[in-house]
């Protein structure tokens, strides 16, 4: 029965971080840069959509915004949530597994952009992926 109950809330911990409805969660922090984070936080033992989903964010940004990227408007970080030193990190954006977000900053205030959904729904495919993901950064960037 204990096991059963084990089994059960590590399913529904699974379920929760991999399906994440494109939810915002607002912030204060200190950073007074406004800039848009792409964050793809993982674990250490991957599978193949998990991967595919770092492999093409990080395509999107360097290949689309090149010089955003360069004068630190947009910046790609990649975050293993099982290494403690991330841990504070991790339960902020409440990332147990694989999650992409946007960070959104702006004036100091963080919008955190929960784009998990479309990541797992996307991620192998790499034109679709790209291009929707280009689509949602330039959205931000016009909020900057």
């Amino acid at each position: 029965m204990k096991a059963l109950k084990l089994l059960s809330s590590i399913l529904m911990i699974t379920f929760f971080s991999c399906s994440g409805n494109a939810q915002e969660k607002n912030i204060t922090t200190s950073t007074k840069k406004n800039q848009i984070e792409v964050i793809d936080f993982y674990g250490t033992h991957r599978c193949t959509t998990c991967k595919a989903i770092e492999a093409n964010a990080k395509y999107t940004v360097e290949t689309y915004f090149a010089s955003e990227q360069k004068n630190g408007t947009v910046v790609f970080k990649t975050i293993n949530v099982d290494d403690e030193k991330n841990e504070q990190i991790a339960e902020s954006f409440e990332a147990a597994g694989t999650a992409l977000f946007l960070n959104v900053i702006v004036n100091g205030k963080e919008t955190h952009i929960d784009i998990t959904d479309f990541a797992f729904m996307k991620g192998n495919e790499k034109e679709a992926f790209s291009k929707e993901l280009k689509t949602k950064i330039e959205a931000e960037l016009k909020k900057l």
